[in-house]
């Protein structure tokens, strides 16, 4: 079928070989190794989700998920099917398995939200613990059966226990008094029975049964009488214990049968999620980037940026294989046909198996290794003759066997476009079958040029109109005109260099490859009259005029790449620059919030240490006799440590040196963190130009400083100085602390008695200063003949109501005279 030989020349199975080695479980790499490649577009998408889902998950878990402990049960799961009964050791590898899948799937749980596609895959999971933890109960870490597994087992294994204790001290006994008698002192065993090593001279001295002979016939092994017994009652309870173990491992193996298709779907979850971790370890190794399925009748262009050869990655890295040349393939959505000429040898077919594989990969639920964007169809079937089927027992030329294929080829779009058109009814379906990649190497190669040539064209317009890509390679230079007849075809072409004469394995679009042939031959020596010969027979004037167009388009094209080169090294450039000034941007702020940070701290320290020193000036004025001198001196303390502390905040600035740049000079933009050179100085703007690197910058003078630090001073016009007056002190009222000796409750007074009490407040509150008059609130006639009698008294200075936390409007402060 020429699907099979289309995955065996493009190397499928090999690349599937090396998929298989990222997997983690024996399941999955054999999975890995017969990988399926998808018949629909769904299947596809979803395999590439599964993929990406995994990929993140590795990257976000410490190491990786793990697949230990899963194993091949399939086996054991269709034996169980049919009645059979597993062994200990299938038991416990199944137990494992649940385990491992059951922790594979709480990772998943674990990440629900983010992972849709792995939480679907396992919705209907069921992992039966309560079957893991009875196999872990009757089978041990030995792989054998538990004494726990049934009581009936435990005292059969106890009896055996004590059988096999008293045959070995009653053999002890033998060995010790009949030393003479044995060959060597030991125990052993034939078959089942328990036997000592007999001189043959001697064997009347220990009567039994003899059950082996040494080669040279000086040893017989002989079962003394004294323990036949024994040894019988022994051979009775081991068959007991077998048929025990076998009840339950039987026991087991019947509800391994009843849940047998739930394992079945288990272990194909298990080798799904490996393949996918597969996949996912494989891409990342690969550097390979997630593809985006594209629809060309939409108008969307294939694109496949530094596409690499996975197995050439694969060679270079394990095999000491040369540096892969990337290719980079864009193709517009018109275009059918890519026409790709050039030199043999120049990368014409590795191109064409790189595309190839690219297709398969992206069906198959890979990455592609290329560069983002990675955007290509979903094609239904890639068919490819690549390659020589030349053959002597068919008598197959080379042409034949070309022929003989893509008549395959042709007779299997065929076939799917026939399909497509039963299913819906119709007579023709141009979008599905134009689902094909097709890959032709050499077409038309091994006949007559000219009738090749034109067979190349007919095929080649054919397969515009039935497939959705066709890439060939080429010699024939007529092809190279059907880009200019019909704008489904596009020419490209290998790069050769002249001066080397050798490929670069660079693929050109656009450009059809010239004639190489002459010149070569020209620079290898060969005669001048001979080649002069050849161009005359080729027509030299046609030919040199489209081999000169083509060599001033590879020229064009050359040129064109060098600048964009190096507009893309200007625009690195300026994008490390950009990234430096950020970084150093970022170091500055941080500098600053960290010396706003050191300098609020220290303020916080001195508040505290203010704070601490007024509480204490506080206490031993309340300690003491509360007089007006004490309160004075306890205000002149407190002036002393605002002063103090006020004093500290303000650092004496240093004098800044006289410093002017000079044109030509190095100066430093610490706003930037770089170093230019100053290319001129407008000293009435107060501005300089600096250049740094390919950029110059108009800055400000202030913004720039020597190397070694200095600043430029700029000159301000100066003010006239205020006539500075000495320092007066203003007097600030005396602390005024409120205690029981100067202040006076009036509520519930009249006012006639409350101006009584109040004169007698006064005359008590003299050496305090302050007198605080309680009188409440109330209909506010207290508070009124209270004020009227403060008005007219000589003793008070002034009065106020007090603050809201000391009474308000309740509460009047009298300053005493």
């Amino acid at each position: 079928m020429i699907t099979v030989e289309t995955l065996e020349l493009l190397e499928w199975r090999r690349l599937c070989q090396h998929l298989s080695t990222f997997a983690a479980t024996k399941l999955g790499a054999v999975a890995a190794r017969q990988l399926q490649l998808p018949i629909a577009k769904a299947e596809s998408i979803e395999l590439l989700e599964q993929t990406k889902e995994v990929y993140t998950l590795e990257q976000q878990l410490d190491s990786g998920w793990s697949f230990k402990g899963i194993e091949d049960i399939g086996e054991a799961l269709e034996r169980a099917k049919i009645g059979g009964i597993l062994s200990a050791p299938e038991l416990l590898d199944l137990a494992t398995t649940l385990a491992g899948v059951r922790r594979l799937r709480r990772t998943i749980d674990a990440k629900a939200e983010e992972l849709p596609t792995l939480t679907k895959l396992i919705t209907d999971l069921r992992t039966y613990p309560e079957i893991e933890q009875e196999i872990h109960h009757c089978i041990d870490d030995r792989g054998e059966v538990a004494d726990r597994a049934s009581s009936k087992l435990g005292e059969i294994r106890i009896q055996i226990k004590r059988l096999r204790d008293k045959i070995y001290q009653i053999l002890q006994g033998i060995l010790q008094r009949q030393g003479n008698a044995v060959q060597e002192t030991v125990i052993t065993q034939r078959g089942d029975r328990f036997v000592i090593p007999v001189k043959a001279p001697q064997k009347d001295a220990i009567p039994g049964i003899v059950h082996d002979t040494s080669s040279t016939g000086s040893t017989l092994y002989i079962e003394p009488n004294s323990i036949v017994g024994l040894g019988n009652q022994l051979r009775q309870a081991e068959r007991q214990e077998t048929r025990e173990e076998e009840a339950v491992l039987k026991a087991l193996s019947d509800k391994i049968a009843a849940i047998q298709e739930d394992l079945e779907r288990l272990l194909a979850i298990a080798t799904r999620l490996d393949l996918a971790t597969a996949r996912a370890r494989y891409s990342l190794w690969l550097e390979a980037n997630p593809p985006k399925f594209v629809d060309v009748a939409e108008g969307e262009t294939i694109t496949l940026r530094q596409l690499r050869h996975p197995l050439l990655v694969w060679q270079q890295q394990h095999e000491e294989g040369r540096a892969v040349i990337p290719i980079d393939v864009q193709i517009q959505p018109q275009i059918r046909v890519v026409a790709i000429t050039g030199p043999n040898t120049g990368g014409k077919t590795v191109t064409l198996k790189t595309l190839g594989l690219a297709a398969l990969m992206a069906k198959a639920g890979l990455f592609i290794p290329a560069k983002e964007p990675v955007e290509l169809p979903w094609f239904e079937q890639v068919l490819a003759d690549i390659g020589d089927e030349q053959s002597l027992q068919q008598s197959l030329s080379t042409f034949s066997g070309h022929i003989r294929r893509i008549s395959r080829i042709i007779a299997a779009i065929d076939q799917k476009d026939g399909q497509t058109g039963k299913e819906e009814n119709t007579t023709s379906n141009p979008k599905s079958h134009r689902q094909s990649l097709i890959l032709l190497d050499e077409v038309g190669a091994g006949t007559d040029p000219a009738e090749g040539s034109a067979l190349a064209i007919a095929l080649l317009k054919y397969l515009a109109e039935q497939t959705l890509l066709t890439v060939a390679t080429t010699h024939y230079g007529e092809l190279k005109a059907l880009k200019y007849q019909d704008e489904r075809f596009e020419n490209a072409s290998v790069e050769f260099d002249d001066a080397t004469l050798k490929p670069t394995y660079r693929l050109l679009w656009g450009i059809p490859g010239r004639s190489n042939a002459l010149t070569i031959a020209q620079r290898l020596g060969l005669k001048a009259e001979i080649i002069e010969d050849a161009r005359n027979r080729v027509g030299a004037t046609a030919s040199e005029d489209i081999n000169y167009v083509i060599s001033a388009l590879e020229a064009q094209r050359r040129e064109q790449e060098t600048k964009a080169k190096e507009a893309s090294k200007l625009l690195e450039q300026t994008e490390r620059f950009y990234t430096e000034v950020s970084a150093k941007a970022s170091s500055l702020q941080e500098r600053e919030r960290e010396l706003k940070l050191s300098q609020e701290k220290t303020i916080q320290q001195a508040i505290a240490q203010a704070k601490a020193e007024i509480a204490q000036v506080i206490r031993q004025l309340q300690q003491g006799p509360q007089t007006a001198q004490n309160a004075q001196k306890a205000t002149e303390a407190l002036n002393q440590i605002a002063e103090r502390e006020l004093l500290s905040q303000k650092l004496p600035k240093a004098a800044k040196p006289d410093y002017k740049p000079k044109v030509g000079e190095r100066v430093k933009i610490p706003s930037l963190g770089q170093t230019g050179e100053v290319l001129s100085i407008d000293e009435e703007e107060g501005q300089l130009t600096v250049r740094f690197g390919l950029m110059k910058m108009t800055v400000s003078i202030e913004e720039i400083e020597s190397l070694d630090g200095q600043k430029v001073e700029v000159s301000k016009p100066k003010s006239a100085p205020a006539a500075q007056s000495p320092p007066t002190q203003t007097q600030k009222p005396p602390v005024a602390l409120r205690t029981s000796q100067n202040t006076i409750d009036l509520r519930g007074s009249r006012v006639i008695n409350a101006e009584v009490d109040l004169e007698k407040a006064i005359a008590s509150a003299t050496e305090s200063g302050t007198l605080w008059i309680i009188h409440g609130k109330g209909t506010g006639r207290l508070r009124e003949g209270v004020h009227e009698f403060l008005e007219r008294h000589p003793q008070v200075e002034r009065f106020e109501l007090a603050s809201q936390k000391e009474g308000g409007a309740g509460v009047t402060i009298a300053y005493l005279k």
